[in-house]
């Protein structure tokens, strides 16, 4: 009775609805995305290096981490790998894993951040490696977000994430800790397509 009664009290005080008004945002745009997308990807911690013409991944995987023994990823032209994600039964077996190679599909100037869609098998390779290297090409990088979600390309799976810089956290004792929930460091690699 008393939602009956609280409803009848809503119906009796209904004022006159206005649609929302029409919203154009934009976004921020910037005169050189690329330049802007590494000055902000190094102010969150990544490193970001540019491919050479004809320089090969491996060659730059192995310049950036010449002490790595286990590299896993299933990008083809990354003959160095030692582990395939898509192979893998268990995301358990990619622990241990020092260097987690991926592709990024979009790269965002605004804030450094790239969107990764979920595009192998065991996806937590984005978050267990030591060490994460995102391939990204150039003419994927945007100015904003708003850009960004207009040129998402869901893979089958539905899934995706964005990861800017490597994982970190100053909740205990307001001590900085990297590599808390994920990668210790994370190295965006911007090729020239």
């Amino acid at each position: 009775m008393y939602k009956e009664e609280l409803l009848q009290k809503l119906r009796r005080n209904k004022r006159e609805q206005y649609d929302m008004p029409g919203s154009h945002i934009s976004g921020i745009t910037y005169p050189d995305a690329v330049a802007q997308f590494v000055e902000a990807s190094k102010a969150v911690g990544a490193h970001v290096l540019i491919a050479q013409a004809g320089e090969s991944l491996d060659n730059i995987v192995r310049r950036a981490y010449p002490e790595a023994k286990v590299i896993a990823s299933n990008i083809a032209e990354l003959s160095i790998a030692t582990i395939n994600p898509d192979k893998v039964e268990e995301a358990q077996q990619l622990n241990g894993t020092d260097v987690g190679v991926v592709r990024g599909q979009i790269g965002v100037a605004e804030n450094g951040c790239v969107w990764i869609p979920q595009s192998m098998r065991q996806n937590a390779v984005c978050f267990i490696v030591e060490q994460l290297v995102i391939v990204l090409p150039k003419s994927g990088i945007v100015d904003n977000m708003h850009q960004a979600y207009d040129c998402i390309q869901m893979p089958t799976t539905g899934l995706g994430c964005f990861i800017s810089g490597p994982s970190k956290t100053a909740d205990i004792e307001q001590a900085l800790v990297m590599g808390a929930q994920a990668a210790r460091t994370v190295t965006v690699v911007i090729t020239q397509d």
